[in-house]
């Protein structure tokens, strides 16, 4: 009698479709076209300067942005299906903790040397002044995030990858110290903010991309533990909108005085920036409802994975225009 063929738990792979490959297309070419003319198009009658290398700057920042996404959303997301009995975890899909941190020091890299030219982008190697990068704070906080992004990566390879997330807080800490320097009024108050936005943001897109991982790799193998670990970041991901939506508003807020909020999200390139930001973000809450319905009311849970899809789309495109907001000039207290 024949030996039974082995039966192999591994969900079947599936070809692209003409229509995914076609909207990932989409997505970065958005991505790419958010820095090339973003600057532009919201400095546009404004009467603001628009400094040199801002599309450079903004492409840097959107790179270290999503570096920082990726491999803290697969630590918070892996601490996420360790909860749920059952899940197949020997499964899971390759993480891109490593490549994500090593692109992250690259961008840092590259903030870092036009720090070194006083905040210009150079055009040779001797347009670069090393020093500057040891005695001024923005060069010294430029090679934190440097050197965090290179342990970060080191640590994704180690047999305890989730150790990647201390060098990473420590990049989070450098972009909230550089984001509000000592002249600024009150600037321990900004940085906490920005502290906890960035930390936040970081770990809601990160952490739906690598669930979404998840459940594409279990939905045939494991439909169950899959959908319990995406309601479970669905709930977390609510106090992480809450706090996100919290700590933007106090921060828009001491950039812009409430009498002249509404002149300025008009008139002001940060002002339009913010708000594309924050219509992105709407969308981004209407698709995490429709996919949190979906995961109490219909039958098939796993149906919670197209809007979910949608949502991570649209936070990639917050992160751009995130980045943006870091590059246009700040609007002036009146």
């Amino acid at each position: 009698m024949p030996a039974p063929a082995p039966v192999s738990h591994r969900a079947p792979r599936r070809r692209p479709s003409a229509g995914r490959a076609a909207a990932v297309l989409v997505l970065v070419v958005v991505a790419a076209l958010i820095p090339l003319f973003g600057p532009s198009a919201a400095l546009r009658g404004t009467g603001e300067a628009q400094a040199p290398g801002t599309a450079v700057i903004t492409f840097l920042r959107a790179v270290l942005f999503a570096a920082l996404s990726v491999p803290l959303g697969e630590v918070f997301a892996v601490r996420l299906a360790r909860r749920v009995p059952g899940a197949p975890l020997n499964r899971a899909p390759r993480g891109w903790a490593s490549q994500a941190a090593w692109a992250g020091s690259a961008a840092a890299l590259g903030l870092a040397a036009i720090v070194a030219n006083g905040n210009l982008v150079p055009r040779e190697l001797s347009d670069l002044d090393i020093g500057r990068l040891y005695d001024t704070r923005d060069g010294r906080l430029a090679l934190l995030e440097v050197n965090a992004f290179i342990v970060a990566a080191l640590c994704a390879r180690s047999r305890r990858p989730a150790c990647a997330a201390l060098p990473l807080a420590a990049v989070i800490v450098a972009e909230a110290l550089r984001a509000h320097p000592p002249v600024e009024d009150s600037p321990l108050v900004g940085s906490g903010l920005t502290l906890v936005h960035l930390s936040c943001g970081a770990l809601w897109a990160g952490g739906l991309l690598y669930v979404l991982r998840l459940l594409r790799r279990w939905r045939t193998s494991a439909p169950q533990e899959a959908a319990a670990v995406l309601g479970l970041y669905a709930r977390v991901a609510a106090v992480l909108f809450a706090a996100i939506t919290a700590t933007g508003v106090c921060s828009t807020l001491r950039r812009m005085p409430p009498g002249t909020v509404v002149d300025q999200l008009t008139d002001t390139a940060y002002g339009r920036a913010l708000v594309a930001k924050l219509l992105l973000v709407a969308a981004v809450a209407v698709l995490a409802l429709l996919a949190r319905r979906r995961l109490r009311r219909t039958a098939d849970r796993v149906s919670a994975y197209v809007p979910a899809r949608a949502e991570v789309i649209a936070l990639g495109l917050v992160v751009a225009l995130s980045a943006l907001l870091t590059a246009v000039p700040v609007p002036i207290r009146w």
